[in-house]
């Protein structure tokens, strides 16, 4: 007899979305299950393996900002995570999980069902009433108010028939000028990733010769890098964990491997998984075997598995929902729009796509990109009212995925989904009838950035402010590409002109008209005080002093939100509508 249970939400998926969707919901009051079909929590960041956080070193925002700080602690300090070239993070997958695992178990609201997977839906009037999953001996029927899809492949989007895009988008869709001129099917290459250790000079630890193994698949893949021992050893040095470990995650004529699994069901799949996991195996034989590296070897405790590989694979590219927001390429050119106003998780990693497998050439060219805000409509499903999207199954672009697929990007996006999914639950609201400040508010009270900006820190006093007079669209920053960074410098120190002054109080409704241009001058603390009201004084003297030093452009932020409020003025539902006509 089917068994049935009631959770306010229910969210498909523990990975790196699943995990940030329900540390936040539960925080907010509200009852949660996680269904994760895997024997654990985290996802890409732990049972698939990629345990070098990409990007976000300087954007520590929400809960990835409180994981990193628990890795931190546990391993004695950032330095101790800077342990290869690839990332400023790395970490054992299996502490990853440990300390995901805990701070979940900090809150009774939540409760995990691992080994279950998802097997169907009911739907009414648009909307989800119920799912079934399985763990093949016990069979659960579970009701939910809102539920959150943070599968690895979309797997809700798919069962409910909401309209979504897989593959290439063309031009058409999307505008973006390197689209292609009519859609594909062709998604990123997943990767099997198995975690290495160095045993030790004269140790051998090579594994028996694979199935199908073909060596000529891994000729040339360290020669990138130079030649001989050197050169392999930096290739291995790509992904150094701590205590001597290495995450082989090698894209080039190394473990990457294209499968289109977004056309399989769940059995067929996983059938198919196999041979990714036969190509890991491979490049392993050949690092031992042909590159002569017999010493190293894999790590068969760090993971769950007889094989030593990682529990799941690593999933480029998922479902993508057709959303209120579509998140193209061409919005992290120039990301001062309406679209940007509505932040919800922030990313600086530049374009970056696997293709290299695909069995045909897939050239893409890549421009240089802004870091960049991913919009609340972008997580809202335009044809399902109680689902929001996660992970990597947002209404983003193919070319656009190529950034907002990285991890601390995806525990934003599933931070935020956890947090609207509560607000919808306590405001008695569906998730398209939020107000987008609403949310921003919540985020913001739980140390998320929705602008990213990198030299105004979570420490930092105006921190708030600076955030919420950026996302009104009443100041902007400076982009800078540095490398495989791209950030926005508020520039807080820098002297406030006059032409700034009257430009962000005409956008913020105070008294512009006062202000006398001076054009090549900077505006003095003292200035102000001749233009503000006499009974706003009193307030002005606690931000600036009555002085003849410059006034800051973090000052003038400050100022602003603190006189104007014009972040909380601006209907921003209104901007989902204005998005949904164009």
């Amino acid at each position: 007899m089917m068994r049935t249970i009631e959770y306010d939400i229910l969210i498909l998926g523990g990975g790196a979305s699943g995990v940030a969707g329900a540390i936040q919901a539960a925080r907010l009051g509200v009852s949660v299950l996680v269904v994760e079909e895997s024997a654990w929590v985290g996802g890409m960041l732990t049972a698939a393996g990629v345990s070098a956080i990409d990007g976000n070193h300087r954007l520590p925002s929400g809960i990835w900002g409180e994981f990193r700080k628990r890795l931190r602690e546990y391993y004695g300090g950032a330095e101790h995570l800077a342990t290869g070239w690839v990332s400023h993070t790395q970490f054992e997958p299996r502490i990853g999980c440990q300390i995901l695992t805990e701070m979940l178990r900090e809150y009774s609201n939540i409760t995990i069902l691992y080994g279950y997977h998802f097997e169907s839906l009911s739907f009414s009037n648009r909307s989800i009433t119920d799912i079934i999953i399985s763990n093949g001996s016990e069979t659960l029927k579970v009701i939910s108010n809102i539920y959150i899809d943070a599968s690895e492949y979309g797997d809700l989007i798919e069962k409910y028939h909401c309209r979504f895009y897989t593959g290439r988008n063309s031009l058409k869709i999307t505008g973006e000028t390197n689209a292609p001129e009519t859609t594909d099917g062709f998604i990123q290459d997943l990767t099997w990733v198995a975690v290495l250790k160095d045993f030790g000079p004269g140790t051998d630890r090579r594994i028996p010769k694979p199935d199908n193994y073909k060596p000529e698949l891994y000729h040339g893949c360290h020669e990138n890098l130079g030649s001989g021992v050197e050169a392999v050893q930096k290739m291995l040095d790509y992904g150094r964990l701590p205590n001597n470990k290495f995450m082989l995650n090698w894209p080039h004529k190394g473990n990457d491997y294209y499968l289109n699994y977004l056309g399989m069901d769940r059995e067929k799949r996983n059938h198919e998984f196999r041979k990714a996991r036969e190509r890991t195996l491979g490049f392993v034989y050949y690092i031992q075997n042909e590159l002569n590296f017999p010493h190293i070897g894999l790590d068969t405790e760090e993971f769950p598995d007889t094989e030593g590989l990682a529990l799941i694979p690593y999933i480029r590219e998922s479902r993508r929902i057709v959303g209120q927001i579509l998140l193209t390429q061409n919005d992290l050119l120039f990301p001062w729009t309406e679209k940007y106003q509505q932040g919800i998780a922030v990313g600086d990693y530049p374009l970056d796509h696997h293709h290299k497998q695909a069995g045909q050439d897939i050239i893409e060219e890549f421009p240089e990109v802004s870091a960049f805000s991913v919009p609340f409509g972008s997580l809202l499903p335009e044809d399902v009212d109680n689902l929001i999207a996660a992970e990597k199954n947002i209404s983003v672009s193919h070319l656009a995925n190529g950034c907002t697929r990285l991890q601390p990007v995806v525990m934003g996006i599933g931070q935020a989904a956890g947090a609207a999914a509560a607000m919808s639950i306590k405001q008695n609201k569906l998730p398209k009838q939020l107000a987008v400040r609403d949310v921003q508010d919540i985020l913001l009270a739980h140390n998320c950035y929705i602008v990213p900006v990198h030299d105004v820190t979570l420490d930092d006093n105006g921190f708030d402010s600076v955030q919420r007079i950026m996302a009104s669209g009443i100041m902007m920053g400076e982009s800078v590409h540095a490398n495989w960074e791209n950030r926005i410098h508020f520039n807080p120190h820098k002297p406030a002109t006059w032409k700034l002054l009257k430009d962000t109080f005409s956008k913020a409704s105070l008294r512009a008209n006062q202000i006398e241009l001076h054009p090549y001058d900077f505006v003095k603390n003292a200035d102000l005080f001749d233009i503000m009201d006499r009974q706003d004084i009193v307030h002005l003297q606690a931000i600036i002093p009555n002085n003849s030093e410059p006034l800051t452009r973090l000052k003038l932020a400050i100022l602003i939100d603190m006189f104007a409020d014009p972040f909380h003025k601006k209907d921003m539902n209104k901007a989902i509508t204005i998005m949904e006509q164009k």
